[in-house]
């Protein structure tokens, strides 16, 4: 169960239009162009992810990290390169609160 701090930053996360549609297109990890089958693990780079929100990298970079820190998605360094996948047991458990709380 989430507890209200992590509702909150849930919330705030997904109060920006932009966000809620990085964590839509994360779901198809493969719509984005170059991605391999082997990619989806590690998820998306954040460059592709950039490109397709059409925002600055600065941006694109904080509106991945709220999304992060509110549980929604996963980041993982390869290098100098970052990628982002979504967190589906986090997203499941987010929605069982959500189901037992409303």
């Amino acid at each position: 169960m989430f507890s209200e701090a992590e509702l909150l930053a849930v919330f705030r996360a997904l109060s920006n239009p932009a966000r809620r549609q990085m964590l839509v297109w994360l779901k198809e990890p493969m719509s984005f162009p170059g991605q391999e089958p082997d990619d989806v693990e590690i998820g998306v780079c954040v460059t592709d992810i950039q490109q397709r929100a059409g925002l600055s990298q600065p941006t694109t970079s904080q509106y991945l990290t709220m999304l992060r820190q509110a549980g929604l998605v996963v980041a993982t360094r390869r290098g100098k390169w970052t990628y982002y996948r979504r967190d589906e047991a986090n997203i499941a458990r987010l929605l069982k609160t959500l189901r037992d709380v409303f």
